[in-house]
């Protein structure tokens, strides 16, 4: 009975959820096409034409990138991400990322960029949004192959025309025959890790023979620019990254190698799917900086599974595509159900919604992680559904105890200040120094994010904005002096970056002997933080 209810009272017809959109008479154009093909680039010429129009981003990078080069072609343009706006009144163009497009702004021209992440298992739904719900007379999607045809189904959907506008590949990519050894590493090379672990211990073997740049998640898009710009500018000959490197950054890179075949996805530890070494590949030999690109592995098994995938057509990604729980949805279900626990609410969207169309309500799972800390405070809904979608990264304990602090001073209604690091050396001695750093970096994205939110009660903005200057050019240094190393949290014995644990084999030894009957197991990773105070 009570999924009745939330079915008739809400709109099911996801199209209908976007009325300015469907006023307009919209074009639709897929430029669809491998990496480095000039699909994006077209695209923001027109972009750039238009009398007002619309840069949507899988990145904040990319969304700053996009605001930067309108802005130096005189356009008039404003950057709205998640954790800043940059407002000119005058402006008649916006670059944001694609999570805050806004559906009540008219323009001509809209370019939603890597419309392929449309699958993506915990962002999707912010392109299905994108796709259905922006309102530009036209509308230039860039993409690959492989979502052709669900672009085509959705369109039909809407009963909106398709134009699809397909292009080639600039220059050739290049299978290298046999594996690379890290000693025959060449200048001008990427190596391309699946682990911030992995990355800094490819670049602790490396930096004893060239200067190396590192790209990885957990690093700011400023940090992330720098070090590309180092590698760019030549300034280091060696760039390791994460796959992170597969979007957004254009690079001068002859040599692109795979340190695995294989990655741990969020769920499990698999091989890497032909699309991502499609995406990854496309980065080498870029069009005007290098003609040719070379592709290859570390190891033999790496290179012999990148072989296989490179040559395989990719698979077509199928509809239906995700619907994330409006603010609109969990009130509505709070009702239904007569409670304000999220947790409760979330789990009824996820199990009992349906949608007309190629429709599914989206994954959650992190949504659920934080409702369970926001349904531990006394907050009214609303609250506690603008805090379940804050980018809180609570795998990080540092990240978790800042969360409860924000959310106990919402509950009381008292302003949260925000308290910057005061004793940072000139860089990082270890590799706790480091994290620690790279989480205070997040703790202010937390903060900016909910000052947007909570504007009143998150006044020290500028403070934020500050720490975050001084912390990204810390980090900066840091990877610029590559001094920094990993020691076990016991007794201080340097360990090897690829090493799993915080606790070295001997004192893991010896405190097994030491507590016999107790769980040891979170000795293995625990260990004390130096925190910046």
């Amino acid at each position: 009975k009570r999924k009745e209810q939330l079915l008739a009272k809400t709109i099911r017809d996801f199209k209908n959820l976007f009325p300015l959109a469907r006023l307009l008479k919209r074009e639709i154009i897929f430029h669809v096409g491998p990496t480095n093909s000039g699909k994006t680039y077209e695209a923001l010429q027109e972009l750039e034409s238009a009398d007002t129009g619309y840069y949507l981003a899988p990145l904040r990078l990319l969304a700053l990138e996009g605001y930067e080069n309108l802005k130096a072609k005189n356009v008039g343009v404003s950057l709205i991400t998640g954790e800043e706006e940059i407002i000119d009144e005058e402006s008649t163009h916006i670059s944001s990322t694609i999570e805050m497009m806004n559906a009540s702004v008219e323009v001509d021209v809209c370019v939603i960029d890597e419309i392929q992440m449309i699958s993506d298992r915990d962002r999707g739904w912010a392109w299905a949004n994108a796709l259905i719900g922006v309102p530009a007379k036209k509308v230039i999607l860039t993409g690959s192959l492989d979502v052709l045809e669900a672009v085509t189904e959705l369109c039909s959907y809407l009963e909106e025309p398709l134009t699809v506008v397909h292009f080639e590949r600039k220059n050739e990519l290049k299978l290298l025959t046999h594996p690379t050894p890290i000693k025959e590493i060449e200048a001008g090379t990427a190596i391309v890790a699946f682990s911030r672990r992995d990355v800094l211990g490819l670049r602790q073997q490396l930096s004893q023979k060239y200067e190396v740049s590192v790209v990885y998640g957990n690093l700011s898009p400023e940090v992330r620019r720098e070090e590309a710009k180092r590698f760019r500018e030549g300034t280091s000959q060696i760039l390791v990254a994460t796959d992170a490197i597969a979007m957004g950054l254009n690079l001068p890179i002859k040599t692109l190698l795979f340190s695995k075949d294989n990655k741990f996805d969020g769920l499990r530890r698999r091989e890497l799917l032909p699309t991502e070494v499609a995406q990854i590949s496309g980065r080498a030999g870029r069009y005007g900086l290098e003609e040719v690109g070379y592709i290859g592995a570390l190891d033999k098994k790496a290179l012999e599974t990148i072989s296989s995938k490179f040559y395989q057509p990719l698979p077509t990604l199928e509809l239906p595509v995700s619907v994330m729980a409006s603010l609109e949805h969990v009130m509505l279900i709070g009702e239904i159900l007569e409670t304000e626990e999220l947790s409760i609410i979330l789990n009824f969207f996820s199990d009992n919604m349906e949608f007309e169309g190629p429709f599914v309500a989206a994954n959650i799972d992190s949504m659920l992680e934080i409702s369970a800390i926001v349904d531990e405070y006394n907050l009214d809904l609303k609250t506690r559904f603008h805090l379940a979608c804050a980018p809180a990264s609570i795998s990080s304990p540092y990240i978790e105890s800042v969360f409860h602090r924000y959310i106990k001073q919402i509950e009381a209604g008292l302003s949260v200040k925000y308290i910057p690091p005061r004793d940072l050396p000139k860089f990082a001695q270890t590799n706790e120094m480091m994290l620690n750093a790279e989480d205070r970096v997040r703790e202010i994205s937390l903060y900016l994010w909910l000052s947007f939110k909570f504007g009143e009660l998150f006044p020290e903005v500028e403070k934020a904005l500050t720490a975050r200057v001084r912390l990204n050019s810390f980090i900066e240094n840091s990877l610029k002096k590559g001094n920094f190393v990993k020691k076990c949290n016991r007794c201080g014995t340097s360990l090897d970056f690829t090493y799993r644990f915080s606790v070295c084999d001997a004192c893991f030894s010896k405190g097994r002997r030491g507590s016999r009957g107790s769980n040891n197991r979170g000795a293995r990773n625990g260990g004390t933080t130096k925190k910046y105070r």
